[in-house]
């Protein structure tokens, strides 16, 4: 704080008035300047997607010249009707026509002990069909048909031709050998041939809370899963599904439910953290996003 001293002389001889005034310093703890340039060009604080919580990114698709997940350099054991395409959210993205990608390996970062929370982050074009489910991302359990964690998506609630509601559904295993879902009962976001819409689910392992988000917007109907029992567990061993589960891979069935096909749509810029990203930082994957960054 500054102290300004200001003196007035008063009419009457051998009389002198002192004012004090204070002043507020506007930096009273020193710190250093902040130049605006250095943010010229950031989006909610960040250059790309990449600088997004990178120390709890366990497993990342980038699709743009590979197939492989990046993180442990796996490719994937078995394809279908797939292709690398130009026109995704950064670089190329992934193409399927009624088809999936499959990793039958157990990677280490969806071990039990590893991940008791999770993010999983997806761009996605799809349409509804009316007809089959679609699986977006499965951590698949062999021999079951439900995985520990079932990123599933309703596109047989609607026909193709309505574009303003996609019915999100996920489902997770819990300790006590059951399941918990979440659903998108009353907001939706809008989908389209051309359009890529940003999915992301949340589950925080502590408080026992499952969130679904779509384009920046929490839409999940049902969030609070509750804890003990319902709880989610990453049980081993467990492979991973791309656009299917078992029963949409020739050799892998495990029943006759045909309530799923294997995907038709395309997907790019998959990323799964093994912690719950804060709101902001989901919004901020968002806005990198559109600006294919």
């Amino acid at each position: 704080m500054k102290l300004i001293k200001t003196f007035l002389f008063s009419g009457v001889a051998g009389f002198v008035v002192l004012v004090s005034a204070c002043k507020k310093d506007g930096n009273p703890n020193n710190l250093s300047p902040v130049s605006p340039n250095d943010y010229a060009g950031k989006i909610d604080g960040y250059n790309s997607s990449d600088e997004v919580y990178p120390k709890n990114l366990v497993a990342y698709w980038s699709f743009d010249e590979s197939k492989n997940e990046l993180k442990s350099a796996t490719a994937p054991t078995a394809t279908a009707n797939d292709a690398l395409v130009d026109g995704g959210v950064k670089g190329k993205a992934l193409s399927l026509n009624n088809g999936y990608l499959y990793y039958a390996k157990q990677f280490t970062a969806f071990k039990t002990d590893s991940l008791q929370s999770f993010s999983i982050s997806s761009w996605v074009k799809i349409l509804n069909n009316g007809s089959k489910r679609t699986m977006l991302f499965q951590l698949a359990r062999p021999g079951m048909f439900n995985g520990n964690i079932n990123f599933a998506l309703n596109t047989q609630a609607f026909p193709a031709t309505n574009l303003d509601v996609l019915r999100i559904q996920p489902t997770f295993t819990t300790v006590g050998g059951g399941s918990q879902d979440n659903v998108n009962n009353t907001l939706s976001p809008k989908i389209g041939p051309d359009k890529w819409t940003h999915i992301v689910l949340t589950y925080d392992g502590v408080s026992g809370t499952f969130n679904i988000w779509a384009d920046a917007a929490k839409i999940g109907g049902f969030p609070n899963r509750g804890t003990g029992n319902n709880l989610f567990k990453s049980w081993e061993p467990n492979e991973v599904i791309i656009g299917s589960n078992y029963n949409g891979i020739p050799g892998k069935q495990v029943n006759t439910d045909v309530t799923f096909a294997p995907m038709t749509g395309q997907l790019d810029e998959l990323r799964i953290f093994n912690i719950p990203l804060p709101d902001a930082h989901i919004k901020a994957l968002y806005n990198l996003g559109k600006a294919n960054k």
